[in-house]
């Protein structure tokens, strides 16, 4: 395992996160691009297995991962989850919230328990972890909260649950950036567009469509003429858990190839 001597340009010894839903997608690109930054990453996630070859990628490029399995929605894994973190690679100063799943219907077709599953990883996780967190970044006077929200937080045909949630991102982290900014930590969202995920993927298949031939007719409606990459959101991200964040807080920003009305 080879050790991270310092956080990348900063001459001081490297900082933890903490990455949910780091197993692949979004979470994966964040969780290796926070780790090429410098940090010590921890990649958290219901699927274990996958989370280990992210952490294991990252260690292979000279970076320090640990995977763990958690639902993030369970509050008793959370505690323990975080509680390895500071035992194995120090207390955590940033936090990006990515956990996620769909249940994806029209709302006289959704079930109570597509409706619940959808808010408990995405708002409970959120407010579980961020909670977990915070009392190292208070106690280190400094810390970076980052929260995936969506373009559908302003709605989505057969998304109720989905853009509900994603809409409670958007308030959870311009209240936790009034909160917790006298104590040096900034909260911010990024709500993606269209970002050829595994997810998306999944969603082509529901619909009948193939992976490629989605993103295709996607690309069409976007205006920069293509489809987000994870790398893509791992950039802005690198960026609000930085150092030269600090005066950025409260913010939504999309990234979506275009303006979202």
């Amino acid at each position: 395992m080879t050790e991270t001597p310092t956080e990348q340009g900063t001459g001081r010894p490297p900082r933890t996160a903490i990455v949910t839903g780091g197993a692949r997608g979004i979470g994966a690109a964040i969780a290796r691009r926070l780790a090429a930054d410098g940090l010590r990453v921890a990649v958290v996630d219901l699927r274990e297995e996958q989370a280990a070859e992210t952490a294991k990628g990252i260690e292979d490029d000279g970076g320090r991962a640990l995977a763990i399995g958690a639902d993030v929605a369970d509050a008793a894994a959370v505690e323990t989850a975080v509680a390895r973190v500071v035992d194995e690679l120090g207390a955590p100063t940033v936090l990006v919230n990515n956990a996620g799943i769909l249940r994806d219907n029209l709302l006289f077709k959704m079930s109570d328990d597509d409706w619940d599953a959808v808010l408990g990883v995405h708002l409970r996780g959120a407010f579980l972890m961020t909670r977990a967190v915070q009392r190292h970044q208070v106690e280190a006077r400094w810390g970076r909260v980052v929260n995936l929200s969506s373009t559908s937080a302003l709605g989505n045909r057969g998304q109720a649950n989905y853009s509900a949630a994603k809409a409670g991102m958007q308030g959870f982290t311009k209240t936790l950036a009034i909160e917790l900014g006298p104590f040096g930590v900034t909260a911010n969202a990024i709500a993606p567009g269209f970002v050829a995920t595994d997810m998306v993927r999944e969603t082509a298949a529901r619909v009948g469509m193939g992976f490629e031939e989605f993103c295709e007719l996607a690309a069409q409606e976007i205006p920069v003429r293509r489809v987000g990459q994870p790398e893509d959101i791992a950039a802005l991200a690198s960026f609000l858990c930085s150092e030269e964040a600090g005066f950025v807080s409260g913010q939504v920003v999309y990234a979506a190839g275009g303006p979202r009305a």
